[in-house]
């Protein structure tokens, strides 16, 4: 029989030692929604790239999903900031 090697620790190399870290708030744009723009044009391309086998880092489909979403989500913050008068979430 074959003799096994030990398995590794799935600790994380962060030194807190907890995992993912929370990135600090996301830093202001400019101009979001041109930036939204450039993110959708930057997925089509990457899923184009996908379909026809030329994507070789298939990693940066979710960053720049999740990207899209931050910036839908501070245009969302930002249009519930302007109706409320900064009055915070507004419940």
């Amino acid at each position: 029989m074959a003799e096994r090697k030990p398995r590794q620790s799935r600790q994380s190399s962060s030194p807190t030692g907890r995992g993912r870290q929370k990135s600090k708030k996301a830093e202001p744009v400019a101009n979001p929604a041109q930036r939204l723009a450039e993110l959708r044009e930057e997925m089509f391309r990457l899923r184009f790239q996908f379909a026809t086998r030329q994507l070789t880092n298939t990693s940066r489909i979710r960053t720049v999903r999740r990207d899209i979403a931050r910036m839908l989500t501070m245009q969302r913050q930002q249009e519930l900031a302007a109706t409320t008068g900064g009055r915070g979430r507004g419940r």
